[in-house]
């Protein structure tokens, strides 16, 4: 049991600014640590630890990636590289017996993805992607309301929208910009989430059909910025709909509109509030008499979140797998490896509709 407390001690490899906020979450967690850091060169690794607090802690400054993955106390690795280093770090990062975070998209395509789940299934390594809503108790939350028949009923339709205004720096500057670091753009970095959260709702069944629709905005080196998506599927008779955009306003929605029931929610991905989160959900609405209102109001839902925020939630998740596996002997779990590859699979439909001009595309 004492082995069992001990803190999973992570890598940091690379140092995107979304690292920061893992790095916070990994000291938060209460069976993690940050044990090294790495970059591609000391004096930006040394840069991010005295940034974020870590100086002066004992924590290893490594100037190579290839230093990180051979030291041996390392037992899992949180990787934020652009999309197109994934494949080679991540299947070297799972051959050196490393435990992976991944952030998200998780690949280029998905036999890139295979590739990696591969790896670290013959080296017995736990998979998860770098997705942190699925571990916020609302999310659960709102799970439970959706399995409620008499509440909720039948899934009949789903909107998600993942969008920011990032700028003409951004727009030019950006890894998620550059065709040779992240050619998935706005579909891969924002819509990523909106695939996910409607198949969540979906319980993870893949759609029969993907269709990209014509609204399609690129930048000069054919980087997708603006993408709009739907997802069909036959036998429940139901359509979802996605947003992902790095030209609109804010907007981190989700719409669930079932037969007895509809659900919203306008920060899926970062609630406003760290310690708290809320949905609104109507049942059983009808008009009012002449039709000059309504017989219910939408209620309100708020979850509280006060011990942990969900990316800390999502770390304590993936090192409590990782402490299964090396004190008591567990396989990893391939659930969280199943709801990245399900997610890759229909973000390659979106693209391979986008470049058969917008055809659907048969899962």
């Amino acid at each position: 049991m004492a082995q069992e407390s001990k803190p999973i001690r992570f890598g940091i490899m690379g140092c995107a600014e979304i690292a920061r906020k893992v790095s916070r979450a990994i000291t938060m967690s209460p069976n993690s640590t940050v044990y090294a850091i790495a970059s591609r060169s000391v004096e930006k690794a040394k840069q991010f630890a005295s940034k974020n607090g870590y100086s002066d802690t004992g924590v290893m400054i490594y100037g190579s990636y290839s230093e990180l993955l051979d030291d041996p106390l390392v037992d899992a690795v949180y990787m934020p590289l652009p999309t197109s280093l994934h494949l080679e770090w991540a299947i070297l990062a799972a051959e050196k017996k490393k435990h992976l975070l991944l952030e998200k998209p998780t690949a280029l395509n998905v036999t890139e993805l295979h590739r990696i789940l591969e790896a670290c299934r013959s080296n017995g390594v736990q998979f998860m992607d770098g997705s942190m809503w699925y571990h916020h108790p609302r999310t659960a939350k709102i799970k439970e309301m959706l399995s409620d028949s008499k509440l909720f009923g039948q899934v009949k339709s789903i909107y998600s929208s993942s969008s920011y205004n990032g700028g003409q720096g951004f727009l030019e500057n950006n890894v998620r910009v550059k065709p040779d670091l992240d050619s998935l753009g706005a579909l891969g970095d924002a819509g990523w989430y909106c695939i996910g959260a409607i198949l969540w709702a979906m319980n993870n069944k893949l759609p029969t059909t993907v269709t990209a629709l014509p609204s399609l905005v690129r930048n000069s080196d054919g980087v997708i910025l603006s993408c709009i998506a739907s997802m069909h599927w036959e036998k429940e008779q139901l359509v979802a709909t996605f947003f992902c955009s790095f030209l609109a306003h804010e907007t981190m929605d989700l719409s669930i509109y079932g037969s007895n029931g509809s659900l919203h929610l306008e920060d899926l991905i970062i609630p406003y509030e760290e310690t708290s989160a809320s949905f609104q959900y109507t049942s059983g609405a009808k008009f009012a008499e002449l039709h000059i209102g309504w017989n219910v109001k939408p209620t309100e839902v708020r979850v509280d979140n006060s011990g942990l925020p969900q990316e800390a939630r999502m770390v304590q998740e993936f090192a409590k797998l990782i402490q299964g596996i090396i004190y008591s002997g567990w396989l990893p779990d391939q659930k969280w490896a199943e709801v990245s590859r399900m997610t890759q699979l229909v973000l390659d439909a979106v693209m391979r509709s986008i470049n058969h001009g917008f055809e659907p595309v048969h899962m």
